[in-house]
């Protein structure tokens, strides 16, 4: 059987070693052995846990900040509910019944999700029965009318290139051969355009990454915000600035050598938050918040003792839990931040406010 490692082989055996983002994209979406194609990633049985499945708290609270700009926001009677990457389906689940008492909301909302993953689509229909969902293969495809979106955990995911500073310009790191095996190397060092600003804050044989298919896939969110109104909540691990390595591989909850097992293996990279406001435009953008503070602001304490009257002590002790992780400066508090989209003129969601 022919293994997406021979492929890749093959590949830069007869073309050359191939970009960071190439090799992400193949170990991540090849059609019939690519990461996200072949499994479903998400829990105790897969290789890493996001946000929604530690607690129901974080997607209550995120549907209800959407609910609170909805409202802010005169309640348009119809508009679009997006989520981008939804992994099982499981926060947009936490969004829907955190949301169903706001008189009207559910109503009006149309079901979106964006998603490339047919294992994926799968599961999330089962999770949403119930709800009437469409499926989306891009942003570019959601409809032009109001747009309140979460994307959690998902730009981490997109493939990036890696660039270390030279005397003048940049060696474009690049995925090769050697001995045999997949290995790092270095390309010639040639200007690059996108990377022009970094020459001011960076030094020789300093690493920074790119992600170019950040802004194609916000701008459009961006632009339906600022032309028909609406909010986007976007929570991820990463940073205002990229600087260093944060390349890295996940396979069964435990940090892996990214080129070790190539589609077998989660691979990510920290966010550019600056990049992001960036391509966040026309619409306006928040600064980043920890996921800690932001969850706070929201309530999530009083949520957390109000869910632990009348819990036995295996599950209250897993609950306390959840709630430490996803709100302690040392678990995920402080690493995964979040920035909020809104319209021009409007104030932000709540939690986010300067």
């Amino acid at each position: 059987m022919t293994t997406l490692r021979d492929i890749l082989h093959s590949r830069i055996a007869s073309n050359g070693p191939m970009r960071i983002d190439e090799y992400m994209a193949t170990c991540l979406l090849h059609p019939t052995q690519g990461y996200y194609t072949t499994r479903d990633p998400f829990g105790a049985q897969g290789d890493f846990t996001t946000a929604p499945e530690i607690s129901q708290m974080f997607g209550e609270l995120l549907g209800l900040c959407l609910a609170q700009s909805w409202l802010a926001q005169d309640a348009p009677s119809a508009f679009t509910l997006a989520e981008l990457g939804p992994g099982r389906g499981t926060l947009m689940a936490d969004i829907l019944r955190a949301t169903r008492n706001v008189p009207g909301f559910i109503e009006a909302a149309q079901i979106t999700l964006v998603e490339a993953s047919p294992t994926l689509r799968d599961a999330q229909a089962k999770t949403l029965a119930g709800h009437q969902v469409n499926w989306a293969d891009g942003t570019d495809a959601l409809p032009d009318q109001p747009l309140f979106l979460v994307a959690n955990e998902f730009f981490d995911a997109l493939p990036i290139r890696q660039f270390v500073r030279g005397e003048t310009s940049w060696h474009e790191r690049q995925v090769g051969l050697e001995d045999g095996a997949l290995s790092f190397g270095l390309g010639p060092e040639l200007p690059q355009p996108a990377l022009a600003d970094r020459l001011a804050d960076t030094t020789p044989g300093d690493l920074v990454e790119d992600c170019t298919q950040l802004a194609p896939i916000l701008h459009p969110v961006s632009e339906r915000i600022a032309t028909h109104g609406g909010a986007a909540l976007i929570v991820d691990y990463g940073d205002w600035h990229s600087l260093g390595d944060t390349l890295q591989a996940l396979r069964g909850h435990e940090n892996a050598d990214p080129l070790a097992a190539p589609g077998q293996a989660d691979l990510t990279a920290h966010v550019d938050f600056e990049k992001l406001a960036l391509a966040a435009a026309p619409a306006s953008h928040t600064r980043i918040t920890p996921q800690g503070v932001f969850l706070e602001r929201l309530g999530i304490t009083q949520r957390a003792q109000t869910l632990a009257k009348g819990m036995t002590e295996d599950a209250l002790n897993a609950h306390v839990a959840a709630h430490r992780r996803l709100t302690h400066p040392s678990e995920m508090g402080n690493l995964f931040k979040v920035m909020g989209i809104y319209p021009p003129h409007h104030s932000p969601p709540p939690g986010l406010e300067p």
